[in-house]
């Protein structure tokens, strides 16, 4: 009995060394990226931080000095920009919600079948029409503004969500071509050879076997299409300053000549972020895997 207790208490030394020995050399590698994530993590969720604590802030504890971490919060701000009397922020997730939904949909619909036939087939002037794609997303947009204005006011489409819906749809399909052209490349082409011995024709060999296998990166351009296009400001400040309003815009609004109301633009922002942050936690499942598929041949 006894020799069977010291039996067992030397194992138990044994493997408490050798749990303080692995502990000991912890490689350093690993400790530095830990670190480094760690403030990339703090790095990247302070201005989020910020701008959520700004929202729930008194004006006086805005502009406390030293900021105030620790504070009383009150949705005064968030009571103000939804259900005041004035309040004209509804309106504008609205149409923010309006746009992106629309032009996200169109875009996928114009983009996906678009990077299906420019990864399966060869035709005279593909790296052209490659080319054309791609040099729509060199574009800056301030360059394209005022002839976008031109024609959307000759066209009495100002103040309207269907200007913003094909102005944006312009750099939103190549987005999607771009993103969704090696996700068809990554699947085999046996397989649409398979589906004509059984009778499908392209449109079935592209809707029933190529689309679903390329969800992931659908899934991701879907995800960009929607936050450019929500957070876009530039053509829905010029294109939109009555009732087409987008929020982004109505967040600008709180920069008057009088002052800046922090409080109302943060509350504003955070309602602005948060659709995306929901969209994007939804289809995170497929999100890692439409970033890589393609990256490796």
């Amino acid at each position: 009995m006894a020799r069977a207790e010291e039996f067992q208490a030397n194992l138990l030394s044994s493997r408490a060394r050798a749990t303080t020995v692995r502990r000991r050399h912890i490689p350093a590698e690993a400790v530095l990226q830990l670190v480094l994530l760690i403030l990339l993590l703090i790095f990247i969720l302070t201005p989020f931080f910020w701008m959520v604590s700004t929202s729930l802030k008194e004006q006086n504890d805005t502009f406390a000095i030293p900021p105030k971490i620790i504070f009383t919060p009150t949705l005064d701000h968030y009571n103000f920009v939804l259900f005041s009397p004035s309040a004209i922020v509804p309106t504008g997730l609205q149409n923010s919600l309006i746009v992106a939904t629309s032009t996200t949909l169109l875009a996928l619909i114009l983009g996906t079948p678009a990077a299906y036939i420019l990864a399966r087939f060869e035709f005279r002037g593909k790296r052209d029409l490659w080319f054309w794609f791609i040099s729509n997303r060199f574009i800056s947009p301030i360059v394209v503004a005022l002839p976008f204005f031109l024609i959307a006011r000759d066209l009495r489409m100002l103040n309207t969500p269907q200007a913003l819906i094909l102005i944006y749809l312009t750099f939103n399909v190549p987005l999607v071509v771009w993103l969704c052209l090696d996700q068809f490349r990554a699947i085999p082409r046996d397989l649409d050879e398979q589906a004509k011995v059984d009778g499908c024709n392209l449109f079935q060999s592209f809707w029933r076997i190529n689309l679903p296998l390329a969800i992931p990166g659908v899934v991701v351009s879907a995800i960009l299409c929607f936050i450019f296009s929500w957070n876009e400001l530039l053509f829905a400040l010029i294109l939109n300053r009555s009732t087409g309003q987008t929020a982004p815009v109505q967040a600008a609004n709180f920069m008057t000549g009088f002052g800046v109301k922090w409080g109302e633009m943060m509350a504003t922002g955070t309602l602005i972020v948060l659709p995306v942050v929901i969209f994007a936690a939804i289809v995170s499942r497929h999100l890692a895997r439409g970033l890589t598929m393609g990256a490796i041949k």
